[in-house]
């Protein structure tokens, strides 16, 4: 288990931090990147709102995914409902459809803090 490619991720819905290993044989887990998005702009027709904000959505989990090459398994944590759609969306993308996905809830942490709690989520 232990030479499979592990993430952790912690995501709302305008921010995400992603935590993995360089190297599979790396001895840590560091912060790999941190993702943010904008929500949608306000608009009259709330049908073209509902849109662009599925749009951003869909771009905000490609960005995501950029820093998950390979994997095999990712831990997903944050507030709201993010998590869950985020987990959908790896179960829809051909490229992660083989990848075991997990999810808790939990508040924003400092990196440090964000680390050792998703360290013990994925050993």
């Amino acid at each position: 288990m232990s030479d499979k490619k592990k993430f952790g991720i912690w995501m709302d819905n305008y921010s995400a931090v992603i935590v993995g290993k360089d190297q599979p044989d790396d001895a840590n887990y560091k912060v790999l990147g941190e993702v943010n998005s904008q929500g949608a702009p306000e608009n009259s027709s709330e049908k073209n709102k509902n849109n662009h904000e599925t749009a951003l959505r869909l771009k905000f989990f490609k960005e995501i995914t950029t820093h998950m090459q390979n994997a095999e398994q990712v831990h997903v944590t944050g507030t709201g409902q993010a998590q869950e759609q985020f987990i959908h969306f790896l179960a829809d993308t051909p490229q992660f459809k083989n990848t075991q996905a997990t999810e808790c809830t939990s508040n924003k942490m400092s990196n440090e803090k964000l680390l050792e709690f998703l360290e013990g989520k994925l050993n």
